[in-house]
């Protein structure tokens, strides 16, 4: 079956597609790769769902038209990947605006945008949406989702392996060995903190909205991260909570931006970027570190993708501080680094048509398994 996979992410760069052809097995199927695409979301619209994640208020008219504008890119981007309209089913996991995990507290929940009906009904396909609310309902953080996959797209082979996403926000998934003491565990995955939400926030302040983010990490490696800095902010509570654990920009925003810049005030704009990008490196490193301390459990590959991936300094801070790694891009494995999360929101609704269960409560935290994603046919 040939499905379609939209995603965007916290970046809100804009939406990237991906068809994939699944056959065979529910929960081991067998897919090919049949095209990918990015599709840019304009200046304007970026900066309106940049704004509203970080608090903007709008009236009511002002949020459908937001949310008619995100469901009409998601259709453009659709047609892009599948001009032919060829694929049969849709998987489209909107615009997050919103996502507050489970507290003693108050129950979890996540905002993504999106006019499901609508989609169906530009696409005239049936669309697969709002993959997280089942999880959170039972009780898990209804993130990260993309590990959940991870394992059909990657396979296990001899050794623990970790696929690191640097989108917004990092997150890790670990799949086990084939073979082994370890080959009957489950495959594992947690939110790590910022990737790109602090670098790309402080690269529109120091430009004034000129630039979006650090192209190649090119502002970062004229730079010299402060390593005394870095160690001060790693020592930060979320990040030694064990998983499951999840996060966005609500927490590592721009209110979080303006506390690190005071501890950097010090420092040139150059060094500011070094830091906050490096960071993220140690962030990672830290975690494998926790992991081993606690399970016993070392990787002897980190394979990156998401949009960081392309962070050629973020990328060398990952080679230096992960030691004992060996550190390389997805698309050794032939998943492009900017489509990973597209093909998990085709997979995750072909599971759903197929009546799946795919939540895990080693990843989310779920009390139990259940069907993601709520379809919608068009008329």
């Amino acid at each position: 079956m040939r499905v379609l996979g939209l995603m965007s992410g916290t970046s809100a760069d804009g939406i990237d597609a991906a068809m994939v052809d699944f056959s065979g097995r529910i929960n081991k199927p067998k897919w090919k790769l049949l095209n990918i695409c990015s599709y840019e979301y304009p200046r304007s619209l970026r900066k309106r769902i940049l704004d509203v994640s970080q608090g903007l208020k709008l009236d009511s008219e002002e949020w459908l038209d937001l949310e008619e504008r995100i469901t009409e890119f998601n259709a453009y981007a659709a047609f892009k990947c599948d001009p032919l309209k060829s694929s049969q089913l849709v998987g489209c996991h909107g615009q997050t605006i919103f996502h507050r995990p489970p507290t003693k507290k108050h129950r979890g929940s996540s905002l993504q945008i999106l006019r499901a009906p609508l989609l169906a009904q530009l696409l005239q396909r049936p669309v697969v949406y709002d993959f997280r609310a089942a999880d959170l309902a039972n009780g898990g953080q209804g993130a990260p989702l993309v590990p959940l996959v991870d394992e059909v797209f990657i396979g296990r082979e001899c050794g623990w392996r970790a696929i690191l996403n640097l989108g917004g926000i990092a997150n890790l998934t670990l799949i086990p060995p084939n073979q082994g003491m370890d080959s009957s565990a489950q495959v594992l995955g947690w939110d790590c903190g910022p990737a790109n939400t602090l670098v790309d926030l402080a690269i529109q302040e120091f430009t004034q909205g000129r630039l979006f983010f650090d192209k190649d990490g090119s502002i970062a490696q004229s730079g010299i991260p402060d390593e005394l800095i870095i160690s001060k902010w790693i020592d930060e509570y979320f990040f030694h909570l064990p998983p499951p654990k999840s996060t966005g920009r609500e927490q590592f925003g721009a209110n979080d931006l303006h506390k690190r810049m005071t501890d950097m005030s010090h420092l040139s704009i150059e060094d500011k970027i070094a830091t906050l990008t490096a960071f993220t490196a140690q962030l990672v490193a830290q975690d494998l570190i926790n992991l081993n301390k606690r399970s016993k459990i070392r990787p002897i590959e980190l394979l990156v993708a998401g949009g960081g991936a392309q962070n050629l300094f973020l990328m060398k801070q990952l080679v230096l501080r992960c030691k004992g790694l060996r550190v390389s891009k997805l698309q050794r494995y032939g998943i492009p680094v900017l489509a990973r999360e597209a093909l998990a929101f085709a997979l995750l609704a072909w599971w759903n048509i197929n009546n799946y269960s795919s939540a895990s409560k080693q990843i989310t935290g779920a009390h139990k398994s259940v069907v993601l994603g709520v379809k919608v046919n068009p008329f």
